[in-house]
């Protein structure tokens, strides 16, 4: 599948939360964390608020470094989750809603003080709430 974007881009506040991330979970690899922080903000009921977002950081990822071998599985659930808000599913509203959910996943996760492990992770994917 054609990814949205080429490169992905941080806010140094999100490199800042992942730097966090790293050291607190040991989960040593920027692109791992990155995946659990897009799907924690797809599994969020609401829409991401359309805030302009810095890309003020040198921290950046290929999308095939981002996703791996789910990156087509993760450009599916972002498409349904554009469709689900009633959104587009053209190029640039996929890159902007990508960058959304991200950042505001990553900023979900480095606030959620229970997230010390990979255990942790997998208690979260779990939970029901």
């Amino acid at each position: 599948m054609q990814s949205p974007v080429d490169r992905i881009k941080f806010s140094q506040a999100a490199k800042d939360q992942l730097i966090k991330l790293k050291r607190v979970t040991k989960i040593p690899t920027w692109n791992v964390l990155c995946r659990w922080a897009l799907c924690r903000s797809l599994a969020e009921p609401s829409i991401p608020s359309p805030v302009p977002i810095p890309a003020d950081s040198n921290l950046e990822m290929t999308w095939q470094v981002f996703g791996g071998a789910i990156a087509d599985q993760l450009l599916i659930a972002l498409k349904q989750r554009c469709h689900q808000d009633n959104l587009g599913t053209d190029t640039e509203t996929l890159a902007t809603q990508l960058r959304l959910h991200l950042h505001r996943g990553i900023g979900y996760l480095a606030g959620d003080l229970n997230l010390k492990s990979i255990e942790d992770f997998c208690k979260l994917a779990l939970s029901k709430d």
